[in-house]
């Protein structure tokens, strides 16, 4: 199969279509893609361009959760959150890797540094999540 290379100027779009589905809004989407695009080389591959994304997106967004955590147990329980909510951002940005950017299996084991069976696994529950998520916002 023959997978064309694309540059940074001509994946602005994808980057902008995964921002909106991320973030839901017009605002945080530019101002992602703009710090998105302030991080890479001139020259950054497809999966160098996504891995900065996806760095962009979790260290600005996450999956924000308000926790009230009591004084002495912040230290362990932010490190924890932290980790879940790379995990949640990774698990919906594979979806919308496979499904926005139509990358394979492989490629978006390559770009999120997981085995194809984790991502495998992660596209499953993850479309289920999104699909379940849906139907509530639009039943509200």
């Amino acid at each position: 199969m023959i997978h064309i290379h694309k540059t940074p100027l001509e994946l602005l779009d994808d980057i902008y279509s995964l921002a909106y589905w991320m973030t839901g809004s017009e605002k945080a989407s530019e101002e992602l893609v703009n710090r998105t695009y302030v991080n890479i080389e001139d020259h950054a591959s497809e999966q160098e361009i996504f891995k900065t994304f996806r760095d962009c997106y979790v260290d600005s967004y996450g999956q924000q959760a308000e926790i009230d955590i009591p004084e002495g147990e912040q230290r362990a329980t932010t490190s924890l959150l932290s980790s879940l909510k790379r995990k949640a951002a990774d698990v919906k940005l594979s979806v919308l890797l496979s499904e926005v950017s139509g990358l394979h299996h492989a490629q978006i084991s390559q770009i999120l540094d997981k085995p194809v069976e984790t991502i495998r696994t992660w596209l499953f529950w993850g479309r289920k999540f999104i699909v379940r998520d849906s139907m509530l916002k639009a039943s509200a």
